[in-house]
């Protein structure tokens, strides 16, 4: 199973290049994407054939997640005749919002097939997904996604996506030890502003230290956060593999 960053942007940033949060994982013929933020469509076309995803997960319904469903559908439902379409499972009123973005009744239902996301596991393809609610949004999920055969082995290696989280604690239940952390770290090497309902190092360091993790990737730095300095100060509190999560950068998880 291995795991492509197509973009790890916040929702507004002055770094060249960035794309908002979309993660795409593969293992064999099945491929599930976690989020689809602003420009991870062009990303996503430019690696497989969009149609060929097997689920598209979305982690909350803030835009900077999921408003590249736009572009997704207008590929599967102009680009093909008859239209394709492809599955989603996302927090309640996802089709609605798509739809109401375009004053147009079905919208999203052309080529979308959106289902309410609710907490527990299920297999899609050769991979399990396993979500979780996590404080961010009054509905809003953590993932973690691993091999369905694998699923009963204490050894098996996943991935744990946290989304959008203002509890780091919120993710325990999912990491297993050794599992890939793929968590965001909006307010770098912090404090987090009261409010904001997200994570910085030392929230992350200390996730690390009662979950065991094989390794951090940082993803979701806010503009003015130094990702280098934000994953030095994961690093000296957390003695395995840090990286930043960058367009581009791909990782075997559990390798």
């Amino acid at each position: 199973m291995d795991l492509l960053v197509l973009g790890a942007g916040p929702a507004y940033t002055d770094r060249p290049g960035a794309t908002g949060a979309s993660y795409l994982v593969r293992h064999g013929v099945t491929r599930v994407l976690l989020d689809i933020g602003q420009g991870s469509f062009t990303k996503l076309a430019a690696t497989l054939e969009p149609s060929t995803v097997d689920l598209v997960a979305i982690s909350h319904l803030h835009p900077d997640h999921f408003i590249d469903l736009v572009p997704l559908r207008h590929y599967l439902r102009w680009q093909f005749h008859p239209a394709r379409h492809v599955a989603v499972v996302a927090p309640r009123g996802l089709a609605g919002r798509l739809d109401a973005l375009h004053d147009e009744p079905g919208f999203s239902a052309a080529a979308l097939d959106v289902a309410d996301l609710d907490p527990g596991a299920r297999d899609v393809g050769t991979l399990r997904l396993e979500a979780r609610r996590v404080r961010h949004t009054a509905d809003s999920y953590a993932f973690r996604v691993s091999i369905a055969d694998d699923a009963g082995s204490p050894q098996a290696r996943g991935l744990v996506y946290s989304g959008d989280c203002g509890a780091a604690m919120d993710l325990a239940p999912l990491v297993r030890p050794g599992d890939d952390l793929l968590v965001e770290a909006s307010f770098g090497e912090g404090p987090v502003p009261p409010g904001a309902e997200h994570l910085d190092a030392p929230a992350i360091a200390e996730l690390a230290a009662a979950t065991r993790p094989g390794r951090i990737l940082l993803t979701h730095i806010q503009m003015d956060h130094d990702p280098e300095a934000t994953a030095a100060a994961v690093r000296s509190r957390f003695d395995g593999p840090v990286l930043v999560a960058e367009p581009g950068v791909e990782v075997t998880i559990g390798g």
